[in-house]
């Protein structure tokens, strides 16, 4: 393989020729490989925010003056091939490093410089006419370029998130609608209580599902307040003034997001709490799905000796051992998903609790912890939503018959009968398995016509005005 000779402040090293990344990758390819096993190129998204960084600061020093105006053009253009998809296999970097991401700002450094060197017709690593550094890395450092960065690629991925969210939150709503004339039992604490449709019950799980839009949105728009211009510790050492706004202000126009300056780039520089507000968000989320993945498996238990009120798609043979078991493998591995986002959470926590002093050294496991659960999530509800939820059916009259069997709809009676009447029909259905309906007439509380109305199904599921004896 043909190499070229690069050399950093430890020393030179052989660098693959074709390769658009230098000397400083090479080493950190060489102390993180396979850390987690997750590359900077396993993330368009975030390839595209660096080069949407280095865009914005480029510009902003050709507008100052510092920045010859060749060569920055030369780095804008490498900067937008690189936005638009090219050279996404040359951030070899794991996303789990040490150094507070230099790994990650100088992979970016050194891509766009070399490309901008093609672009001006020389020959990669001919820094002297393009230097990663220098020009590249001009009125920056990783510890202002890699955060702003890597939270323009949360924006973006949380865009997709909500996307798909909504797609489950509609499919939900679908089924709601389906089933909204199925009269079902509803349970608390794995008990008989009253009487519900299975329609309410999916438009509880859409309902539930739809407030996490809001919320997503919310936290990810925490992410716009960015400290560029902070270089180091926030002082701004090393920058024109004014090129913080004018960094800021040619970010929003590369990236068409609304972010802004931080108030106090000290504060701003070692501080992770927008991280922390978006991942309790996805966290919130997954709890959500996980207890709605828990009532579909509970819903569908049986065939026959569970409560079997609907049916999931059987997506594939449920035991080596037991023919003809089929189990509900999608709300089983979207139950993982969940606990995974969960525990990232607690990773994210820790990651941004141990900043110190005037800079937090681990946000590297916050954006692989923060990118992981985003993934997937994504998938998960993609896999929900077109594999189990668009093809649930519905025991219509397994459910109707569980809710005239059942004692609980003896509560719909509680304010004709009073609780008294109504908890020793109750007792004495259960003692001698027999049913409400029967009791009440075989006592001559109510009249078959009166009982009959106060059991009709539309009044069971919501307000209405009782009759009382």
């Amino acid at each position: 393989m043909e190499t070229r000779l690069e050399h950093d402040s430890l020393g030179e090293m052989q660098v693959p020729a074709e390769a658009y990344y230098g000397v400083q990758t090479l080493r950190a390819i060489e102390n993180f490989n396979e850390i987690s096993g997750i590359t900077i190129s396993d993330h368009p998204y975030y390839v595209k925010a660096l080069a949407m960084v280095k865009w914005a600061a480029a510009h902003a020093n050709m507008s100052l003056g510092i920045l010859d105006d060749k060569i920055g053009k030369a780095i804008k253009a490498a900067c937008e091939e690189i936005i638009g998809g090219a050279l996404v296999d040359q951030f070899p970097v794991d996303l789990v490093q040490g150094g507070a991401g230099t790994s990650t700002n100088m992979n970016i450094n050194e891509v766009v410089a070399n490309r901008a060197l093609e672009l001006m017709g020389h020959k990669k690593g001919e820094y002297k006419y393009c230097h990663p550094n220098d020009h590249v890395n001009l009125s920056q450092s990783t510890n202002d370029a890699y955060p702003t960065s890597f939270k323009l690629c949360f924006i973006f991925h949380n865009e997709d998130l909500v996307a798909e969210l909504k797609k489950l939150i509609a499919s939900f709503r679908a089924k709601g609608k389906e089933f909204d004339h199925i009269l079902k039992m509803g349970r608390t604490q794995l008990q008989d209580a009253v009487p519900m449709t299975l329609g309410q019950e999916f438009e509880a799980f859409a309902s539930t599902l739809e407030e996490e839009v809001d919320r997503l949105n919310q936290m990810a728009r925490l992410f716009l307040e960015v400290n560029m211009g902070a270089t180091a510790i926030g002082t701004g050492i090393n920058t024109e003034p004014g090129y913080s706004e004018a960094c800021v202000t040619a970010l929003r126009i590369i990236s068409g997001k609304e972010f802004v300056l931080a108030g106090n780039l000290v504060e701003a520089t070692p501080d992770a709490g927008s991280s922390v507000m978006y991942s309790s968000a996805m966290k919130r989320l997954a709890v959500k799905l996980s207890k709605i993945c828990n009532d579909l498996r509970l819903l569908s238990s049986g065939p026959r000796c569970g409560l079997n009120e609907i049916n999931l798609p059987p997506m594939q043979p449920g035991s080596s051992i037991m023919p003809g078991k089929v189990n509900p493998v999608i709300p089983e591995v979207v139950n993982q998903i969940c606990f995974n986002v969960i525990g990232n959470d607690l990773t994210i926590t820790f990651a941004a609790e141990a900043g110190q002093l005037q800079l937090n050294v681990m946000e590297p496991i916050i954006v692989h912890a923060t990118i992981s659960s985003i993934r997937m999530l994504l998938k998960g509800m993609a896999r929900l939503r077109t594999l189990c939820i668009d093809g649930i059916t519905a025991n219509e009259g397994h459910c109707r018959e569980l809710v005239m069997g059942s004692i609980g709809i003896v509560t719909a009676l509680n304010p004709t009968l009073g609780y008294e009447n109504s908890a020793r029909i109750a007792k004495r259905a259960l003692k001698e398995n027999r049913s409400v309906y029967d009791l009440v007439l075989e006592e001559g509380l109510l009249t078959k016509e009166e009982l009959d109305k106060l059991l009709k199904p539309e009044l069971m599921i919501k307000p209405h005005k009782f009759y009382t004896k």
